[in-house]
């Protein structure tokens, strides 16, 4: 048994037991929560198992990015906001374990209790909590932001606000949703809602983005000092509530500044790191790593390379076809840009051939698809749909191979025989349709991205082999964003990570009524009845079996629809960094993830 399927098995026993027993009295409150069965920690430990309790305080961390920010406000959709800004500041009223699937522990909350059916769950505050500017965190604060952050907040909040029935103080520090509709992830969710403090945005609109006003939080970080769009520098808080007084909190934050530096591109932000200017970076690209990072400082130890390994699902890397456009809305043209695209020779010109390319959304993990036919319970599950599931998706599906060569002629004439059954032959050196019209296309990229720039450069060599001529935007990033959140693309690149424990999360990803919406993660656009199906299934699911069979039915659905076209994927992290920078030796399954790094890292002399 793997070590995925070992994680879910672990509890399956006592998940039994609970649904078995979930008669007439809700679960007894506790100091956490699994998806199933009981957390992996008891009620009395002291701290993570991937932190390091008696780490030091002070040191900084320095890290790079492409681009600029507009904004600080990391909960609304407005804005261009520093990405890490809502893990490093905010806090909820539960928090995640990086090694368990999905397991939460009390953060905000001292304990949590749900309903029978988990129809609803409650809180009870730690009083202790408090906001950065001193003042306590109320059952008030914690009610508001969950109306505010579903009403007026990013999309990522919406669709859970909708499945609240009600939200009320039901004793002095406690706090109880009541959900309207049967959705065992919900009292997941709940727990990881960020909370604000009320009285700040009173007479504010709350939608607007900007830098003029830092929302006020609760966690170990706030920001100390930035200058838009160059840099951002965040400050350990030496009176933050709950170094000393959650377990979850301890060993972690050790570091006194985490500063944000911004660069026009790669290569301006590499240099910077050999400088010393930044001191972390990930490499996620093997040839680099290998050819690129012998510079002095590495030859002195002055900066150590660290490899690590996680058992992460590969997610979704690669490059969206966005199928509201004509366009891409023939998935046989979609299968015809795969067979152009030439992985093989692409992957040794970039990694040297060292990197695997990503398979399935969750390939990587138990959770992935398996080769071949659907069969079992999986193919149970796609039975109904099987009149309109693309070819593949029950038979087998797989992606297209080439011989490495540049030509590329067999995935070169798989292409060209895609196109005309969809409708479009090569006429006069030019694909075109029956009516004449030339069948083409924009990739959309951010100005920066130095190595998304280089793939594309090679696949519109080869698509000019089928008489495509795509063109190519490269914009700034906050063009770019601008362009991405209103869905007006053909073709641009697109990441999703996924997790070990997929949930809600999966109607923002590709659920068909945030296809439209303004912000959607949704970038293809799919609209499926199978997809919508075997996401509501999952998280109705009792029983591990269930649950991954549903997440391979729907991974089936997902790659058979031929939405993306996969790059490689990082089945470990690569990271280098000043050799102060200092991890624990244990690594949490999830492994270099949100809340690892800066988090558990500390600065050693």
């Amino acid at each position: 048994m793997t070590t995925t399927l070992r994680h879910l098995a672990r509890s399956a026993g006592l998940a039994a037991l609970i649904i078995a027993t979930a008669g007439m009295t809700g679960a007894e409150p506790a100091h956490g929560i699994a998806m199933y069965g009981e957390p992996a920690l008891p009620a009395d430990f002291t701290a993570m198992p991937y932190a390091n309790p008696d780490a030091p305080t002070g040191g900084r961390i320095v890290t790079a990015e492409v681009g600029g920010f507009d904004s600080l406000n990391p909960y609304v959709l407005k804005g261009n906001v520093p990405w890490q800004l809502r893990f490093l500041v905010g806090e909820s009223l539960m928090v995640r374990s990086l090694d368990e699937p999905f397991t939460e522990y009390g953060q905000l909350a001292q304990s949590v209790e749900t309903g029978p059916n988990r129809e609803w769950v409650q809180y009870v505050l730690n009083p202790a909590a408090k906001f950065s500017d001193g003042s306590p965190v109320t059952t008030e604060d914690v009610i508001w932001s969950f109306e505010t952050l579903g009403t007026q907040g990013h999309g990522r909040y919406r669709g859970f606000w909708e499945k609240v029935e009600k939200i009320e103080e039901v004793a002095p520090g406690t706090v109880r949703l009541t959900f309207n509709v049967e959705d065992r992830e919900l009292v997941m969710l709940a727990g990881l809602r960020p909370i604000l403090k009320k009285a700040q945005w009173d007479g504010v609109d709350f939608a607007e983005g900007g830098l003029d006003l830092v929302p006020i939080t609760s966690g170990p970080y706030v920001i100390d000092d930035f200058e838009a769009g160059r840099f951002i520098s965040l400050k350990r808080n030496p009176d933050y509530w709950g170094r000393d007084a959650i377990p979850v909190e301890k060993g972690l934050h050790n570091l006194d500044e985490v500063r944000i530096e911004f660069f026009a591109d790669e290569t301006a932000a590499f240099e910077a790191f050999k400088t010393g200017e930044v001191t972390s970076t990930r490499e996620f690209n093997v040839a680099r790593w290998e050819s690129q990072y012998d510079f002095p400082a590495v030859q002195s130890g002055d900066v150590v390379k660290s490899v690590l390994g996680h058992e992460r699902p590969s997610g979704m890397t690669g490059f969206v076809m966005n199928t509201r456009h004509d366009q891409f809305a023939d998935w046989q043209v979609r299968d015809a840009m795969l067979q152009a695209f030439n992985f093989e020779f692409i992957n040794e010109a970039m990694t040297g051939g060292a990197q695997p390319r990503i398979t399935s959304y969750w390939s990587n993990s138990d959770l992935g698809m398996d080769a071949g036919p659907a069969t079992g319970r999986v193919a149970e599950m796609l039975e109904r749909f099987k009149d309109e599931l693309i070819p593949g998706t029950l038979e087998g599906y797989a992606l297209p191979v080439s011989d490495g060569s540049e030509r590329n002629r067999a995935g070169t004439a798989k292409a060209l025989d895609m196109m005309s059954q969809a409708g479009w032959t090569v006429q006069d050196g030019v694909m075109k349709n029956a009516e004449g019209k030339a069948f083409t296309f924009d990739i959309l990229l951010e100005s920066g991205a130095s190595e998304n720039q280089s793939i594309i450069d090679m696949y519109v060599q080869s698509l000019k082999r089928i008489g495509i001529s795509p063109t190519v935007t490269a914009i700034d990033s906050a063009q770019y964003k601008e362009r991405t959140d209103a869905l007006d693309f053909d073709m641009t690149y697109g990441r999703v990570a996924v997790s070990l424990s997929p949930g809600n999360e999966q109607y923002l990803y590709w659920g068909s009524e945030t296809a439209d919406v303004p912000g959607s993660r949704n970038l293809m656009g799919v609209k499926s009845p199978a997809i919508d199906t075997l996401i509501g299934q999952l998280l109705t699911s009792t029983d591990q079996e269930d649950f991954v069979a549903s997440v391979k039915a729907l991974d089936r659905v997902l790659t058979a629809g031929r939405y993306y076209i996969p790059i490689y994927q990082w089945n470990i992290s690569r990271l280098a960094h000043a050799k102060q920078l200092t991890y624990p030796d244990v690594i949490p399954s999830w492994g270099d993830w949100n809340g690892w790094q800066p988090d558990v890292w500390w600065w050693q002399e």
